[in-house]
C-alpha cells in the first residue's frame, strides 16, 4: 500500500512536466526569456515570445485524469495572479508595448510507460 505523495515528489512532477512543456513549446518557435518568474505575488512557469508576441505560460502536470484536467485547475483566482505577476514583469522589464498572451500547457504522464501527452491551449485566458 502506498501512501500520501510527499511534496518533493510532486514538485519533482512539476519540473518534469514543465521540462517537457519547455521543449514542446521551443520545437514549435517558442523563445523562453523566464523559467520560474517569481515575485512576492507568486510564480509564473514560463515566460517567452512567440510569433511577435510575450507568452505567459501556467504549466499543469498530472499523473492522471482522474482529478479532472490541467486547465479546470487554472481557476479565477490562480488567473488573476498570473495576470498580476504578468503586469509586475512588464514593468520590470518595461515591455509594456509588447502584445501579451496567456497560455495553458497540460502535460499528462503515464504513470506505467512514462510517455507524456501535451496540449498547449493558447490564449485561453
Amino acid at each position: 500500500m502506498t501512501g500520501p505523495r510527499r511534496p518533493d515528489d510532486r514538485r519533482a512532477v512539476g519540473r518534469e512536466g514543465e521540462a517537457l512543456a519547455l521543449a514542446y513549446l521551443s520545437a514549435r518557435g517558442f523563445v523562453p526569456i523566464a523559467r520560474n518568474y517569481r515575485t512576492r505575488f507568486g510564480e509564473i512557469d514560463l515566460i517567452g515570445e512567440m510569433d511577435d508576441t510575450l507568452v505567459f505560460v501556467e504549466v499543469r502536470t498530472r499523473r492522471t485524469a482522474a482529478f479532472g484536467s490541467g486547465r479546470e485547475s487554472v481557476t479565477a483566482r490562480k488567473r488573476a495572479k498570473v495576470r498580476r505577476l504578468a503586469a509586475a514583469f512588464l514593468t520590470e522589464r518595461r515591455m509594456w508595448s509588447r502584445a501579451v498572451r496567456f497560455d495553458v500547457v497540460e502535460v499528462t504522464l503515464d504513470p506505467l510507460s512514462g510517455a507524456a501527452d501535451i496540449a498547449h491551449l493558447p490564449g485561453v485566458f
